[in-house]
């Protein structure tokens, strides 16, 4: 069984990231401690995580062989299939503070009108095999859309990915907005969304600050998803931990402890280590332990830096099987 892992990234970013020594003060001069720069972009984070474990990736995105974000992937020795567009990639610019509070500027990106079918035959291609393997176990459609990319882009992707293979590979979707709720009213079967208490409230409602107070309103919430065509739910609550809803049960984990330095790129951290666990067969309590453990990691490192699995510990992550979902619950999100 293959365990490659097909990460697409519509709108990628170089992400610059900015640290400071004290609170981000508006309107006066501030220097920076350190300051760095990575590829960027939610699938293209997951894949730098896959990467650094020693696990099998293809990078799919939009840009120019000499776009300084294929440039720094090809540095870094992720595998990646571009779509050439003739355009720059956007600049993202993340400050942080000590506290581990983070503020992101980030830009819209170019355009990507008329070329939606371009991309969803390049991504459904990625998952075919390759000379020294079968296809891919999964496909990650993550992050927002590039201008010119229709509300249903995603969907469009994920139908380009079942014709050519059915069900024999997986789909994972991390992505919110309009782009997201076009996705689940299409009717397509995805395999796992990764939401967080934001964006699961803008699905199906209710309180983002009390999904991560208690867990299982938020399992109740996230089920319902489930009720429109997902069949598993990772629910990351950042320091409240993660949630996990799927047809082997309902599972709730509480995060390590850390001293957080950087929050971008936990979520996706997140989401790879829970396909990493995926794809070397651990049962679902595993995964969702494998998934806080690194997205914790992540968390802990500085700027936009993202963890092997050899540098988390999932044995520290506490979790509980969620017994049942009570009506009373159900009925409190509209």
């Amino acid at each position: 069984m293959s365990g490659r892992i097909v990460t697409v990234t519509p709108n990628p970013s170089l992400d610059r990231t900015i640290e400071l020594a004290g609170e981000l003060q508006r309107g006066s001069v501030q220097r920076a401690t350190r300051s760095t720069a990575e590829p960027g972009g939610k699938g293209v984070n997951v894949s730098r995580v896959v990467v650094a474990s020693g696990g099998d990736t293809i990078a799919v995105l939009p840009g120019d062989e000499l776009d300084p974000v294929l440039l720094g992937l090809a540095t870094r020795g992720i595998p990646t299939a571009a779509l050439p567009i003739g355009a720059p990639l956007r600049s993202n610019v993340t400050v942080t503070e000590p506290t581990g509070t983070t503020t992101k500027l980030n830009e819209p990106g170019p355009s990507l009108a008329g070329r939606l079918d371009e991309l969803a035959a390049l991504v459904a291609a990625a998952a075919d095999a390759t000379p020294t393997g079968p296809r891919a176990r999964w496909v990650v459609l993550a992050g927002s859309l590039p201008p010119g990319l229709p509300d249903d882009a995603l969907a469009v992707l994920v139908r380009a990915v079942r014709a050519r293979h059915g069900d024999a590979v997986r789909i994972a979707v991390d992505s919110s907005g309009l782009p997201f709720t076009a996705l689940l009213q299409s009717g397509e079967r995805i395999d796992l969304v990764k939401p967080n208490a934001e964006e699961l409230a803008e699905v199906v409602g209710g309180d983002p600050d009390e999904y991560e107070r208690d867990h299982d309103l938020a399992a109740a919430a996230a089920e319902r998803l489930r009720d429109r065509g997902v069949d598993t739910v990772l629910l990351t609550l950042g320091s409240a931990g993660a949630v996990l809803i799927g047809p082997d049960g309902s599972y709730a984990a509480a995060a390590p402890r850390i001293v957080a330095r950087s929050t971008v790129g936990a979520g996706d951290s997140a989401l790879a280590g829970y396909l990493l666990a995926e794809v070397a067969g651990a049962p679902a309590d595993e995964r969702l332990a494998q998934a806080v453990a690194t997205g914790a990691a992540a968390a802990a490192l500085p700027g936009s830096d993202v963890p092997a699995l050899d540098h988390t510990d999932p044995s520290g992550v506490t979790v509980t099987r969620i017994a049942t979902t009570p009506a009373s619950l159900q009925r409190s999100t509209p």
